[in-house]
């Protein structure tokens, strides 16, 4: 089966297109800056940043489905919440039907919904609706906090404490969150587009266990060998951080959607969703095991990780 996935260079796109690569289907990977890497894991890489609908409905010509996980957490010039989420999800449900696309999967996020006063949020509501508006054979996909190798969580968190044993959680009253494990994520969506088995379904998607940042932290920081600080901080504190982080950091440390996310907790979705079939439903719980199957390479924050050094 041919199926295309946008967002190929990131996170969950990358984990998908290894593991249908992996099951021998033709995989598509659309990213706006193609790697080497992916023309050698046997995908075929198209540049695209979602703006042309005919560029993406040459690069799904002859696809059955495509897996839409292109997406932003914080805005960079002309990468805003309104270009990527809203119109890009716009021009691939047109390239879809103009190239006879059967089934898409969009990656949306679990407090997805419209007027809470959030543009990272509302954003991601708005491609929902496009998508279930669209006329494909859908499946809507509403993720927690998602965690393997190559991701933001155990990146960030194993770097800082790496950098300085100090974490500052969100508010001084802490909200649960239930970290997803990417293993878990992902025969999900192959389940909707290889398998068509949640046509027309909104799901949320959550790890098998609840607890708060804070105790998945100290668990990081007990893998990787450090101490760990971890005192409560208020809100406006973590604003002013996220907006520094999101002006000087290539992958921020926190962007301003992620104090948003923390502020309410990671369990719950936002909005009425579709149950997972039992053996869908995530298992993996966040052990030492699997924190340290998805921790990078270790080491402290640097120049790197500057835009002004990018």
């Amino acid at each position: 089966m041919k199926i295309a996935i946008t967002g190929g260079t990131g996170f969950v796109g990358g984990h998908l297109a290894r593991h249908l690569l992996a099951e021998r289907h033709e995989v598509v990977l659309i990213s706006r800056h193609p790697t080497v890497e992916q023309t050698g894991m046997g995908a075929a890489p198209v540049a695209s940043d979602l703006s042309d609908p005919g560029v993406l409905a040459a690069a799904f010509a002859g696809c059955e489905a495509v897996a839409h996980c292109a997406g932003i957490n914080r805005e960079i010039g002309s990468q805003t919440f309104q270009r990527v989420h809203v119109a890009g999800t716009r021009n691939v449900v047109e390239a879809g039907r103009r190239a006879g696309v059967r089934r898409i999967a969009l990656m949306s996020f679990l407090r997805a919904r419209p007027d809470c006063g959030s543009p990272y949020h509302e954003s991601k509501w708005a491609a929902e609706e496009i998508v279930r508006q669209s006329g494909l054979d859908y499946t809507i996909v509403k993720a927690g906090m998602v965690y393997g190798r190559g991701d933001h969580m155990l990146d960030h968190l194993s770097h800082a404490f790496y950098t300085l044993p100090l974490l500052a959680t969100v508010g001084f009253r802490q909200k649960a969150i239930r970290p997803l494990a990417i293993d878990d994520l992902v025969p999900i969506l192959q389940a909707a587009l290889v398998d068509s088995r949640l046509p027309g379904k909104t799901v949320a998607v959550t790890g098998a266990e609840e607890l708060y940042l804070s105790d998945a932290a100290r668990r990081v920081a007990n893998v990787i060998g450090r101490p760990a600080w971890i005192l409560p901080a208020p809100i406006l504190f973590h604003r002013v951080l996220a907006q520094i982080c999101e002006w000087t950091m290539k992958i921020p440390l926190v962007a301003k959607a992620q104090v948003r996310i923390l502020r309410e907790g990671v369990v719950e979705p936002a909005t009425t969703c579709d149950p997972l079939p039992a053996d869908l439903v995530p298992v993996r719980r966040f052990t030492s095991d699997q924190i340290r199957r998805g921790l990078p390479e270790p080491g402290p924050f640097g120049l790197r990780d500057l835009r002004c050094c990018a």
